[in-house]
């Protein structure tokens, strides 16, 4: 339309309608003016995203786009947000070749490799932006507002990103095991689960649980969630029998803990491809029923796996299990990371749009723009009869591109009783973890710490290596790698 008014004003100017040949001096200059004032008003301020699982060639990430992009202009603010395809496979590896190569979006997600940006200075301060951004800064949670104090480049403004365990209520029903509460109950839980052939394919051929191995220091990080209190690892770094800090990585709870993962290994409860299995194989076993339980995000990715589900079972529901306790009576989920976001979305110091990319994000945390981020589309996820709201079984399949405000009150409760009941355990469980951020010069160690981590709790948990026998010499390796190093300077800092 813009285009067309601009044609129409050019023809004015050259006396319309062909009526005349000659140019009107007095029409032409006005028309000059008025075509300025339309080539202003019809630039937008364009804005390059790029984020994991938003994509040019999903109508529904470009739609949503768009409709934001109309939204913000009906309040004033002309924005061209441009959607940058990266892959989802190897997103972060992928992100950080466009990265140096100096293709740099303005708002760019990130699910790792943001450290290296910091250092080189690329990434802008989020927290002056913030301020001045009433509705984004209401929007964040507590954790949120810590993690910015230490690490301010990454902002994420969901609930506490922690998994929980789910299994289909039928199952858990079938077995008659009840919700574990300890240790011991989880397996029991899981020996029923392995000897109930629950998918009815007359083998006991159902593993109790499958990880995405692939993913997180030592490829048990989901586990770790629920177990790592019962078994006494209270934080990432722990005072050992004099009182000095050590990581718990290498601390004599970590070695119970893992002696429990193993006996799990050996009694075929956990899938020995763990190591291996992706996120999208992992789900699929869950779905086939390959394997009885499977960790979700606690939220929304509840209902995401759920309306998967019932997809394959259209009557599936899920029951999300509690972290449990040991046999001290202690227990609960892991510590939480307040040091910075693990993830989320950063601000290029070099975009020449950064007041534009807060209002971006400030509008989001807007009650129009979360009704658009968080419910998806009317007509698809909802339906609107007079004031009455009602979702659809879509809406299982939609999730916040952006954010998900903790201030903001939905129209209606669409999400189940799972999801809820995650982010209820989230919440009541909530303990601050005391690890820091890692200086840059110390971030070789880590990394070199961390795969001699990975590597040996795999060959403990395989039985490759023997936690009676190997324990000290995997402890000498990890300290070699870089361990000792991280341990002196943990101790200066805490």
């Amino acid at each position: 339309m813009r285009m067309s008014n601009a044609r129409n004003y050019t023809r004015m100017a050259k006396g319309g309608n062909d009526m005349t040949s000659k140019t009107n001096p007095v029409i032409a200059a006005t028309v000059t003016a008025l075509l300025m004032a339309t080539a202003a008003w019809a630039e937008p301020v364009v804005i390059r995203v790029v984020s994991k699982d938003m994509v040019t060639a999903n109508p529904e990430d470009v739609a949503h786009i768009e409709r934001i992009e109309a939204a913000m202009a009906a309040q004033g603010t002309e924005i061209d947000i441009q959607i940058v395809d990266m892959p989802a496979s190897g997103y972060a590896d992928a992100l950080g070749v466009m990265l140096l190569s100096g293709d740099i979006p303005d708002l760019i997600y990130f699910q790792g490799g943001d450290a290296s940006m910091v250092d080189q200075g690329i990434l802008e301060d989020w927290r002056p932006f913030i301020e001045s951004s009433p509705n984004l800064k209401a929007a964040l949670y507590p954790h949120n507002v810590a993690r910015l104090e230490q690490y301010p480049y990454l902002l994420y403004p969901f609930p506490p990103r922690a998994s929980l365990p789910v299994i289909r209520t039928s199952w858990l029903d079938a077995l008659g095991t009840g919700v574990p509460e300890t240790v011991d109950d989880y397996l029991n839980l899981f020996r029923a689960i392995r000897d109930g052939d629950l998918d009815g394919n007359g083998a006991a051929d159902t593993w109790a649980v499958t990880l995405a191995g692939a993913t997180g220091v030592g490829g048990n990080d989901e586990l770790d969630n629920i177990f790592n209190r019962a078994f006494g690892v209270t934080g990432t770094w722990m005072p050992d029998a004099d009182g000095a800090w050590i990581s718990a990585r290498v601390s004599a709870e970590e070695r119970a803990k893992l002696a429990f993962y193993r006996q799990l290994f050996e009694e075929g409860l956990l899938d020995p491809e763990y190591i291996t299995t992706q996120w999208d194989i992992r789900e699929d076993k869950f779905y086939t029923g390959r394997t009885g339980i499977i960790f979700g995000v606690a939220g929304e990715v509840m209902d995401i796996y759920g309306g998967k589900l019932r997809q394959v079972e259209p009557e599936a529901q899920l029951t999300v299990l509690p972290a449990p306790v040991g046999a001290d009576g202690q227990g609960g989920m892991r510590a939480i990371d307040v040091s910075k976001e693990s993830r989320g979305f950063a601000m290029s110091v070099l975009s020449e749009n950064k007041e534009t990319v807060a209002a971006l994000m400030d509008f989001l945390a807007t009650p129009e723009g979360q009704m658009m981020d968080r419910m998806g589309f009317e007509g698809t996820h909802y339906t609107v009869s007079g004031d009455t709201l009602t979702v659809t079984d879509a809406i299982s399949t939609w999730y916040a591109r952006f954010m998900v405000a903790s201030n903001w009150v939905a129209p209606v409760e669409w999400r189940s009783p799972a999801a809820i009941a995650s982010l209820a355990m989230v919440d009541e469980g909530f303990v601050a973890d005391n690890a820091f951020v890692i200086p840059a010069e110390l971030a070789a160690d880590l990394d070199a710490a961390n795969n001699v981590q990975k590597a040996w709790a795999f060959r403990f948990i395989s039985g490759e290596a023997s936690l009676d026998d190997d324990w000290d010499d995997y402890v000498a390796e990890w300290m070699a790698a870089g361990g000792a190093n991280l341990t002196d300077y943990a101790r200066s800092v805490l």
